[in-house]
């Protein structure tokens, strides 16, 4: 018997088209002592009895189709090499990496991917995973690859996000459920006023850059600045280098507004996909980071105490079961480009370090699709104590992709400075 899909299986399925690819991609980066293909082939279906799903593929071509075993599941398919004449430095890597991305799936196999890419300059190489969002959401992308990629280690917390319906939260007075209805429809369905620089329709070919910076240190410095988290520093941070990159672009503009995913899975809901999101405005005419900072904190601090996010879900369930027609007209409505500008999420990775068959996993950069009319995406990852930030943009639309992940590790390394400055101004002299 299969595995019926979810409406939010389909959802992602039907978005697919000539343009857009359905899947998601973790890349990667393994230091000095990278295995081969065979051996990873071997390593991976070795363990696959811990990750059944990725053994599972679409019974039939349309999105009425369930999920079903893959009796003739190869995985010569699924890891495979590719293996470069020269050493590939970033940009060499991201080229790559676009290009691997561009392609789809194939619909008849178990929906994924491995490309082992190098060598790369200074060593080692990459591994390139694209994961169907119909299969796997960011969260549980993350469990799949401890279930098969990283080498074994003692048991470790890992950061899950609990889902609480919103009636738990709220009041039962009728008119404080009503005051909290108006405001969580103002904030999420009232759209911006102010057309997207992305706003433009999109083509097939992509563009790939990376970031990165420390973890701890950002972490500490969201605190100590406006008692923000790493979630909060992270939009902040997007908001500085969308400053920048728009500035060298396109010259000043007040603010995008971005949607921000939420994973509401927990521990009785392993696999699949439990996403909502909630969306809030960058303000990129803010020349402060430290103000820059409190402004999106002020600004998601409300979003999280009227439990926005969960209030999407519901609502979406509720119109899902009313009238299919119904909420897929809602999530077009939120999905246009007046909605949000663009989409920035962060999933929680290994907590410590993690290694493939003995080499040390340096960075986990996960890419995420972009979408019609909204031509930029950004996507980041934590491993141990680096924050692995990965950009997907229309390669036709964007440009200078180069510029914006440049930006990032500067506005990164300047709300942990401003933190810095902040701390020895409070010292006594």
């Amino acid at each position: 018997m299969g595995v019926p899909l979810t409406a939010e299986d389909r959802a992602i399925l039907e978005l697919e088209g000539p343009t857009v690819v359905g899947h998601t991609c973790k890349v990667v980066r393994l230091g000095p002592g990278a295995p081969t293909v065979a051996e990873l082939r071997e390593a991976v279906e070795r363990r696959l009895g811990d990750a059944p799903r990725l053994t599972w593929r679409l019974d039939g071509p349309s999105t009425d189709s369930e999920w079903c075993a893959d009796t003739t599941f190869d995985i010569r398919a699924h890891v495979c090499g590719s293996t470069a004449t020269s050493e590939l430095d970033g940009t060499a890597l991201g080229a790559e990496v676009a290009r691997l991305f561009e392609q789809h799936l194939d619909r008849r196999r178990p929906l994924w991917r491995m490309d082992l890419v190098g060598p790369l300059v200074g060593g080692g190489t990459a591994l390139v995973w694209r994961l169907h969002h119909a299969l796997a959401d960011g969260t549980t992308a993350m469990r799949l690859a401890r279930a098969v990629l990283w080498d074994r280690l003692p048991d470790q917390p890992h950061a899950v996000r609990t889902f609480v319906p919103a009636h738990h939260a709220q009041s039962s007075d009728d008119a404080r459920r009503r005051h909290h209805l108006a405001g969580f429809l103002e904030r999420e369905f009232i759209p911006s006023l102010r057309r997207s620089p992305f706003d433009v329709p999109i083509g097939p070919d992509r563009e790939i850059a990376f970031a990165m910076t420390s973890l701890p240190q950002l972490r500490t410095a969201a605190r100590s600045l406006a008692g923000a988290t790493v979630n909060d520093a992270v939009l902040a941070v997007m908001a500085g280098a969308l400053r920048a990159w728009m500035l060298h672009r396109h010259g000043p503009i007040h603010s995008v507004r971005v949607k921000v995913p939420v994973s509401l899975q927990n521990e009785s809901e392993p696999t699949g996909n439990r996403d909502s999101y909630f969306c809030v405005s960058l303000p990129l005419d803010e020349p402060d980071p430290r103000a820059r900072l409190a402004a999106v904190r002020s600004e998601t601090a409300l979003r999280k105490s009227c439990h926005d996010a969960q209030e999407m879900s519901e609502l979406l369930d509720r119109l899902g079961r009313v009238s299919p027609r119904l909420r897929r007209w809602c999530s077009e409505l939120q999905g246009a480009p007046r909605a949000f500008a663009l989409n920035i999420s962060n999933v929680p990775g290994p907590r410590l370090d993690v290694t493939v068959l003995g080499a040390p996993v340096e960075a986990i950069h996960s890419i995420a699709e972009v979408g019609e009319r909204h031509a930029l995406r950004a996507a980041v990852v934590s491993v141990a104590d680096r924050l692995c930030f990965g950009l997907c943009a229309d390669r036709g639309v964007i440009g200078d992709l180069d510029v914006l992940a440049g930006a990032i590790e500067h506005e990164a390394a300047a709300v942990i400075a401003a933190a810095g400055l902040a701390a020895a101004s409070t010292r006594p002299s």
